[in-house]
């Protein structure tokens, strides 16, 4: 089973909220949204709470209709949202899963990850005296 992950942001709650209240402040629905950039009312829900991404075209459409500029509503600092692609399937399908990761079980994977390269690391110089032996 193979897993590709995207790591989005730290600030996707905050990008959010504005986007949601600019929409709301212009009386906008996420209905009226969602045509704008192509999608169910579902989906759009979803794009708006971050659980899903929103692509640069999508941006730059979402944008022209609450009559700002990208930069405004769009931030580029990644958020905790974690996609797992499965490409596993015989279909040929991809299956995406959105998950929102807090900070301190990422912080404790990182320490995880630096505590294991230390470890490598002592066992490549165990392996090298063992050999010189």
């Amino acid at each position: 089973m193979t897993f590709f992950f995207y790591i989005c942001g730290k600030h996707a709650k905050t990008i959010m909220e504005k986007l949601k209240n600019l929409r709301k402040q212009r009386g906008f629905t996420q209905e009226y949204m969602s045509r704008i950039i192509s999608t169910d009312t579902s989906n759009y829900s979803r794009k708006e709470n971050g659980d899903v991404k929103i692509y640069d075209e999508e941006w730059e459409k979402l944008a022209t209709a609450l009559g700002v500029e990208v930069e405004e509503i769009k931030e580029e600092k990644p958020s905790n949202v974690v996609n797992f692609n499965d490409t596993s399937t015989n279909s040929g399908a991809f299956l995406n899963n959105y998950y929102n990761i807090p900070d301190y079980i990422l912080d404790n994977q990182q320490n995880y990850i630096n505590l294991l390269k230390e470890q490598i690391e002592v066992l490549k110089e165990e392996n090298k005296k063992l050999k010189e032996q």
